[in-house]
């Protein structure tokens, strides 16, 4: 909250606030100011403080004034260069808006990353998609690395590239460790990778090129969808369902336009939670046979997931599959140590991209890692954050329905899909004002649209202070963002 009593003025520590966030953005291009009544209104400030920071806002090149319209965030590229100064008269002439969620003021894909690196508050962060720090703590890391760099293996390792697919140990220890999920790689199929995320851009920019399609499930990973964009690649979104992804969306898809990829997490989707079934798999895998299309499987949750569940990789034996993976999530995310186990055929191509963009990857983390693989470490401390997840995720459902919301889908994994009765986009800022980085529902669609949606992960919201202020913050929402007039109506029934 602004603070009368601190050393900056209430329009210094306003315009801080707005202008840290488009740096960072969490508000992002294009996202629209709230008017400067409502803006007083949350703030609990005087129209003229906000008209002024609205000013140094404009002045620096944060933020344009659209006549008759607001004010919205401007390109980063553009603020560069400071505008001309705008006439300010036109802010205090828009019209008042009740409640917070009269604009759309989106946080985008990026936003949850950064939020990663620089925290909005000391507060657990409910939309964030990582465990607490505390829960990987673990000492059996840090001996394994002491044991690397105590060897011979040290000057070895540290004065040469190394194995352009990776240690060789870590990608023995990934075979074995695959073959529990009836996924069948020799480590020759194995390439290493700085992170899963960095094994699927390897996939993408090797088997696509700029104008292909691909198909993504939809709420899907947000990063996904704004990664293969970049790249420019043409997005099918592809309803995600309890049991798989849209069969009969696909089919359509793969008549209209011979898509070349379908990205899919079979295991503890996020954000849903849903599991693969196996005839929805087999489908899948005959669509991909049928109209010549490869299938990523991220299969980042492996770690907190049974050890039986659905992969499409373990149905089709790494033939049209290719299999991602990673560590960070159960690990620790600064290793960033990931892989992918494809087809034969592909194995060399992916290597070649790897080398144009890393040249190689850790060799002193992965061999490491292998240790911990080898030993039996890795395996008895993800079974210690299974256990302590699935009693977090009861504590946040009961505290969840406590508070009037409800779960689209039914809980699962490390994220809940929750209904929140009002539009997630505007409650996300509001509750940044107060330390609280949300991920609202817009975040996990291909093309962004308003939602009442929001993700949450169980890890990080068991604190029942987070909910208590989300109720509040919540109960000054405008009628009109309001599902059926009602919080905690839940599409699937699923709650209250």
């Amino acid at each position: 909250m602004l603070m009368r009593a601190a050393s900056q003025t209430l329009t210094e520590q306003l315009y801080t606030r707005f202008a840290e966030r488009i740096r960072t953005r969490l508000l992002a291009p294009g996202a629209r100011l709230p008017s400067v009544r409502q803006c007083a209104q949350q703030q609990g400030v005087s129209p003229s403080t906000v008209v002024a920071a609205y000013d140094q806002l404009l002045a620096h090149g944060l933020v344009e004034a659209r006549k008759n319209r607001g004010f919205y965030v401007r390109e980063m590229a553009l603020a560069l260069v400071k505008p001309t100064q705008q006439a300010i008269n036109s802010i205090a002439q828009e019209p008042a808006h009740a409640g917070f969620g009269a604009q759309h003021v989106p946080i985008n894909a990026t936003a949850l990353i950064r939020g990663m690196f620089h925290r909005v508050s000391d507060l657990p962060q409910p939309g964030l998609g990582v465990f607490p720090p505390d829960w990987l703590e673990t000492s059996f890391m840090a001996a394994a690395v002491r044991k690397v760099t105590n060897s011979w293996a040290l000057q070895s390792l540290s004065l040469q590239y190394g194995d352009p697919a990776g240690d060789a140990s870590l990608r023995q220890a990934l075979s074995h460790k695959l073959a529990a999920y009836n996924v069948h790689a020799t480590p020759a199929q194995i390439v290493t990778t700085v992170g899963a995320t960095h094994a699927l851009d390897i996939v993408s920019r090797t088997l696509l090129r700029a104008g292909d399609y691909v198909m993504v499930e939809e709420p899907g990973w947000a990063i996904e969808f704004a990664r293969l964009t970049a790249l420019g690649m043409r997005i099918l979104p592809v309803p995600r369902r309890a049991d798989g992804p849209d069969l009969d969306v696909m089919a359509r898809y793969c008549g209209l336009h011979a898509p070349k990829l379908f990205v899919s997490v079979s295991v503890f989707h996020n954000p849903t939670g849903y599991c693969l079934s196996p005839g929805s798999a087999h489908r899948v895998l005959q669509l991909a046979n049928a109209h010549n299309f490869h299938i990523v499987e991220d299969d980042t949750y492996s770690h907190i997931a049974p050890d039986h569940a659905t992969r499409l990789c373990a149905l089709d034996g790494l033939q049209r599959t290719i299999y991602v993976g990673g560590f960070s999530k159960i690990l620790a995310p600064g290793w960033r140590v990931g892989f992918l186990a494809a087809p034969p055929a592909l194995v060399e191509a992916f290597i070649d991209t790897k080398l144009l963009a890393t040249l190689t990857t850790p060799a002193l983390l992965e061999k490491a890692l292998a240790g911990c693989i080898e030993q039996g470490q890795l395996r008895r401390h993800a079974e210690r954050i299974r256990t302590r997840l699935d009693q977090a995720r009861g504590r946040c459902v009961q505290l969840a329905l406590a508070h009037g919301c409800s779960f689209a889908t039914p809980p699962a994994g490390l994220f809940g899909w929750v209904e929140t009765g009002v539009d997630t986009d505007a409650l996300a800022q509001r509750m940044l004002d107060v330390g609280y980085l949300l991920a609202p529902g817009a975040l996990f669609h291909a093309e962004r649209q308003p939602s009442t949606l929001m993700r949450i992960n169980f890890a990080t919201t068991q604190d029942a202070k987070f909910w208590e202020t989300f109720e509040r913050i919540r109960a000054e929402r405008c009628p009109q963002f309001c599902v059926n007039g009602e919080v905690g109506f839940s599409p699937s029934g699923i709650g209250p």
